[in-house]
C-alpha cells in the first residue's frame, strides 16, 4: 500500500512504531496475572509521556514529567516486576538514561549514626542515578519510635534534597501497604506533593493465585483439572484465614509450590521400588498432595478428607 506523506513523515511508518511499541508492552503484560487497572494505567503514563514529548518539540510549555512514584498494596503483588517494566519503559522513551532498579529497605537507607545514614543513603540514590530507586516498605522510614537515635526521618530528607538536585534523573519508587503509607506521607510535609504517580495493586483472589501456580508449576509437573480445583479451594481458604495486611499473594503461592514438591517426593519415596517408576510419575502431583498440604496448613483436618 502507498504511504501518507505529511511535513516529510511517513505516517504509515509513525503508526507502526506506535503500535509496535504499545503491543510490546502488551505482550510483557501478558505474562503477569491480574494487576489489570495497573496495567491500564502504565498504558495511560505511555501515551502521556509520548504526547508531551510531542508538544515540547513544537514549543509548548508544559511542567516536567513527574517520575516519583508510590504503590500501594499488599506484599507479593508484583509491585517490584511492575517497577521494572516502567523503568524499561522510561529508558525506551528517553526519560531515564538507564531505566535501571536498584532495591532497598530501610536496613539499606538507615545506620546507628546519623553521619552513616547520610553515607548510606546517599550511595543508595547514586546506584540509582538515571534509574529507580525502589524503597520497598517505605513507611518504616517515617514510623514514630522511643529511640531518639532513630535516622529514618533523616534519610527521607536526604532523600528529599537528592530528588531536588537531581529531578531529571532519578524517579523514586515508594511501596508498602496502602494505609500505612498514608502515614508514611503524613511524616513529612514535603513527601506528598513530590509523588504525583499512584497506583494500586489489589491482592489475588484465589482463582489469579491459580494461574500463578501455572506459570511456576506446569513446565516441571503435571495435574489435572481436579488438581487445579482442590488448589483453589485451599487458596481461597487460606485467603479467609490470612490477615490482609500480612497475606503473601505471589510469595504465598512460591511458598505452596515449594511445599508440595516436598509432599509429593515423600509419597513417591514411601513407595516401594520408587526408582522403578516411569518418568511421567515423577512430575504428577495428585489432589489428595493438595489436601495434605490443606491438614498441614491446618485448612483441613483429616478425617474431613479420606479417600
Amino acid at each position: 500500500k502507498a504511504s501518507i506523506q505529511k511535513n516529510g513523515l511517513n505516517l504509515n511508518k509513525e503508526v507502526s512504531n506506535k503500535s509496535k511499541t504499545l503491543q510490546d508492552l502488551e505482550n510483557s503484560f501478558s505474562k503477569i496475572v491480574g494487576l489489570d487497572n495497573v496495567k491500564n494505567d502504565i498504558k495511560d503514563l505511555y501515551c502521556f509521556i509520548k504526547v508531551s514529548k510531542e508538544r515540547q518539540k513544537r514549543g509548548f510549555k508544559d511542567d516536567p514529567i513527574s517520575l516519583h512514584t508510590v504503590f500501594k498494596g499488599a506484599p507479593g503483588t508484583g509491585k517490584t516486576t511492575i517497577a521494572r517494566h516502567i523503568g524499561k519503559l522510561y529508558k525506551k522513551l528517553g526519560v531515564l538514561k538507564k531505566g535501571h532498579v536498584v532495591e532497598v529497605d530501610r536496613s539499606g537507607l538507615v545506620d546507628a549514626y546519623i553521619g552513616h545514614t547520610e553515607v548510606k543513603t546517599k550511595k543508595k540514590l547514586n546506584e540509582a542515578l538515571d534509574g529507580i530507586l525502589f524503597i520497598d516498605e517505605a513507611y518504616a522510614l517515617g514510623q514514630s519510635t522511643k529511640d531518639d537515635k532513630d535516622y529514618g526521618k533523616h534519610a527521607i530528607e536526604v532523600i528529599l534534597k537528592f530528588m531536588e538536585d537531581n529531578r531529571d534523573r532519578i524517579a523514586i519508587f515508594v511501596a508498602g501497604y496502602d494505609k500505612k503509607m498514608d502515614d508514611f506521607f503524613a511524616s513529612n510535609p514535603g513527601l506528598k506533593s513530590r509523588f504525583t504517580n499512584h497506583y494500586d495493586f489489589d491482592s489475588y483472589n484465589h482463582n489469579e493465585l491459580v494461574e500463578i501456580f501455572d506459570i511456576i508449576m506446569k513446565d516441571r509437573f503435571e495435574y489435572n483439572g481436579m488438581v487445579k480445583k482442590e488448589l483453589s479451594k485451599y487458596f481461597k481458604k487460606l485467603i479467609d484465614m490470612t490477615d490482609a495486611e500480612f497475606f503473601g499473594n505471589g510469595r504465598e503461592v512460591r511458598n505452596t509450590c515449594e511445599y508440595l514438591r516436598r509432599i509429593q517426593h515423600a509419597r513417591i519415596y514411601n513407595l516401594e521400588n520408587y526408582e522403578e517408576r516411569e518418568d511421567s510419575y515423577f512430575k504428577k502431583i495428585k489432589v489428595n498432595d493438595i489436601k495434605k498440604l490443606s491438614e498441614k496448613k491446618g485448612i483441613l483436618k483429616r478425617k474431613e478428607y479420606k479417600s
